[in-house]
């Protein structure tokens, strides 16, 4: 899993005001959502859970271990979102859930409606780069690392729907759906390239973007020729890549680099210096500062607690 940014925290029932130990539930409903808190206080395994809708699913507190689709299960923690198809049955474990330590995790279920339309929108005034491709909510890609921009986008969601009590308050909550589902998709549009990029180099443009991007990434990218490489104009090639994956092509090569700086620094004979250099970075001042905002700490500090 990819560096995650965890959520803002979400205060826990008092033990007196729970109905029950395991998945206690709050709701919170909105017109073209619901947002559903659950708690866990003890132990429990094979517990069920099934919604009508899309779920956005994320940890909050605390590790579950989830099972979909009769896949093997995977630990599901804090910084991490799954997406759950309509009427998916989840099964979840609590392996580790206590009164001292207990799970906690959210669940939006998004109407129908609300997905269709915004989709709709984004096909009539965003069309992909690729001929027939459209925008949609994928099922190949459900367990995501937050990133900071969806991160970002589900604590406001948390913050309206549980602080916000004036008249305008589902008119807010659908504007930052709209953004919500954006932001998943194109989460979900970055996992996919990540995985297939080499398959899709030859018969998609952006995956040949991004295979260049990888194989290159220890020298100096000429960002405003990838628009040629993309056989697209540049204004064109930027606004698209930007929609696609939510990140401008500099930005993406930027966090490349830093995923690869990640690796040298995970060997303790590696120094920043060489790491700086090896992972394509001209410039020491300049990989140090970006490291520290994209990782929120240094090179040096992330090489010594991998270290431990």
């Amino acid at each position: 899993m990819a560096l995650t940014h965890k959520l803002q925290s979400v205060p826990l029932r008092d033990e007196r005001s729970l109905f029950t130990l395991v998945e206690n539930r709050s709701v919170y409903s909105m017109d073209a959502c619901e947002l559903n808190i659950f708690e866990t206080h003890q132990q429990a395994e094979g517990v069920n859970l099934q919604f009508g809708d899309w779920v956005l699913t994320s940890m909050l507190r605390g590790k579950k271990v989830m099972h979909l689709s009769e896949k093997p299960g995977f630990e599901y923690l804090p910084g991490e979102s799954v997406i759950v198809p309509p009427n998916e049955l989840m099964k979840i474990d609590f392996p580790e859930a206590g009164k001292e330590s207990p799970t906690q995790c959210l669940a939006l279920a998004i109407s129908a409606e609300q997905i269709s339309s915004t989709i709709q929108l984004l096909n009539e005034r965003h069309t992909k780069a690729e001929a027939g491709e459209e925008w949609k909510v994928g099922v190949e890609h459900l367990h995501l690392a937050n990133n900071l921009e969806l991160a970002d986008i589900i604590n406001r969601m948390i913050n309206i729907s549980l602080n916000e009590h004036s008249r305008e308050k589902d008119i807010l909550v659908n504007l930052a759906l709209r953004e919500l589902l954006v932001r998943l998709m194109q989460t979900q549009a970055r996992a996919f390239f990540e995985q297939n990029y080499k398959r899709l180099a030859c018969s998609h443009r952006f995956g040949f973007i991004i295979a260049y991007i990888k194989e290159n990434i220890t020298s100096k990218i000429d960002v405003d020729k990838l628009s040629e490489k993309a056989c697209m104009s540049r204004a064109n090639f930027f606004r698209k890549f930007k929609e696609e994956f939510g990140y401008t092509p500099a930005d993406y090569i930027l966090k490349e680099r830093i995923r690869l700086a990640k690796e040298y620094l995970s060997n303790p004979f590696n120094s920043v210096t060489q790491t700086c250099y090896m992972a394509g970075f001209q410039n020491l001042n300049y990989f140090i500062r970006a490291f520290k905002k994209e990782v929120g700490t240094t090179p040096k500090a992330f090489q010594l607690r991998v270290q431990v």
